[in-house]
């Protein structure tokens, strides 16, 4: 998508520190399934005049894990092509509250 909208530097951020270290070429890979992979990857930075690639902590990417979550639930009748979820950051807190499953099993 970054490609198609003529995106010149890119920011990455992943919270799996290896897979960062592999793509700059820092750190090698002996695994063969993940070799295409980060070939691929490698190929598309040269297409970006700068590319940047950023470490957060898992704890910090719930966010993220939370999207992942909602896009994998998704069912589409065109698989290329889900409309855009619009996400709203408000500066007020939200609370919630767990509840545990009744002892008979029903909610």
């Amino acid at each position: 998508m970054a490609i198609d909208m003529n995106i010149q530097e890119l920011l990455v951020i992943r919270d799996l520190d290896l897979l960062i270290h592999q793509v700059r070429l820092e750190w090698t890979t002996k695994n063969s399934k993940i070799l295409p992979h980060l070939h691929h990857v490698r190929e598309l930075r040269k297409r970006f005049t700068k590319t940047k690639f950023k470490h957060v902590s898992r704890i910090q990417n719930e966010f993220v894990d939370a999207l992942a979550t909602l896009s994998s639930m998704i069912q589409h009748p065109n698989k290329n092509f889900i409309d855009p979820i619009l996400v709203k950051i408000h500066n007020q807190r939200a609370y919630c509250a767990h509840v545990e499953e009744e002892v008979d099993g029903k909610p």
